[in-house]
């Protein structure tokens, strides 16, 4: 873990961040206002960046590598609700404005590196940016919107359905997410999505 600003690829790390969709356009006044406050964390495969019920939030930029949101049941069992990869963001904002716990992980799919910070100097930055606010809380929205989406597409496709969908909507991360990740992610056997994809089907 490291300040962004003594990191030693500082200046690779600010090219990523300006290609993170929430942080496109911002200005070069904002931009070293921000990175003052970042810290650079580089994560294994496995690994949680944030435990589901805990009140301690961070907000994530992914410079490197996948992430996936997870909620898990009282007997243990595993929902994946979205995979996120580089220029994308990963946050449990709403429940830090509705003052509850987090209601799901964040865990690292693949090796992993993030600008993070907590959530109340995030929300303190977006309060002195009300341009940035805007289009972050669309973000969160529409981020909310697509979750809701998959849920119900579990429920009304069939299982070639829910992976062309997936294949539409993210083409780009089908081949980089392990198998047995994605196949949980659209509730399907590993075995299913293989024969599937063998079959032509996708």
């Amino acid at each position: 873990m490291s300040s962004l600003v003594d990191h030693p690829d500082r200046n690779v790390i600010r090219v990523q961040l300006g290609q993170n969709t929430v942080l496109q356009g911002i200005t070069a006044a904002q931009t070293a206002e921000l990175e003052a406050l970042l810290v650079v964390v580089d994560c294994h495969k496995g690994d949680s960046l944030l435990e589901q019920g805990v009140h301690e939030m961070e907000q994530y930029f992914i410079l490197e590598g996948i992430l996936k949101r997870v909620v898990t049941n009282q007997a243990g069992k595993e929902m994946i609700l979205r995979f996120a990869d580089e220029r994308d963001m990963e946050t449990s904002y709403a429940a830090w404005r509705l003052g509850t716990p987090t209601p799901y992980s964040t865990v690292c799919v693949t090796k992993v590196r993030v600008a993070k910070l907590a959530l109340v100097d995030w929300a303190s930055f977006l309060a002195r940016h009300d341009s940035i606010k805007q289009s972050f809380e669309y973000s969160v929205m529409r981020l909310m919107s697509e979750i809701m989406a998959h849920t119900i597409t579990l429920h009304l496709l069939d299982a070639p359905g829910r992976v062309k969908r997936f294949l539409r909507k993210h083409p780009e991360l089908f081949e980089r997410i392990p198998k047995k990740e994605l196949a949980s992610y659209l509730n399907l056997s590993a075995e299913t999505l293989s024969r599937l994809k063998q079959r032509g089907k996708i």
